[in-house]
């Protein structure tokens, strides 16, 4: 599983470092997409055949369906790590998530998300500051 948060940077050829750990869980390649809150996320390509499955079975009459495929399928691209363990984020998927020079990479179980490091800051802080509003609501659900 992936679980943690690291801290790299972006090279000028738009490549980032993947935690040796999470390498050997990736195989030789991984598949990353758009993700939700305007970050990355990067399957292994036998959870993302999974998801793309899931997203295809979607009822293409429905408006939300083909938009949501659409956001996470037309961006997917399938990445190959170099010899340092590093993946090349394309510039559309760089744009999208408003990466810059510095990412977090925080591992969530069965996918990793990239974040521009200005927003995962963000997100965190307001996650934390909204924790205990957030657990009673999980609670409900059994969590």
């Amino acid at each position: 599983m992936f679980i943690g948060e690291y801290n790299f940077s972006v090279d000028t050829k738009g490549r980032i470092a993947i935690p040796a750990k999470f390498r050997a869980m990736l195989g030789k390649g991984a598949v990353v997409t758009r993700g939700l809150d305007n970050c990355l996320s990067v399957y292994p390509k036998t959870e993302w055949t999974v998801v793309a499955k899931k997203l295809s079975s979607l009822p293409i009459s429905q408006a939300n369906s083909r938009a949501f495929s659409r956001l996470m399928l037309a961006g997917a691209m399938a990445v190959e790590f170099d010899g340092q363990g590093r993946i090349v984020l394309p510039e559309y998927l760089r744009q999208y998530a408003a990466i810059g020079k510095k990412v977090v990479i925080a591992g969530l179980f069965n996918r990793l998300e990239v974040w521009a490091e200005d927003k995962w800051a963000a997100y965190r802080g307001q996650t934390e500051k909204d924790g205990n509003s957030i657990a009673e609501q999980l609670g409900e659900l059994g969590i």
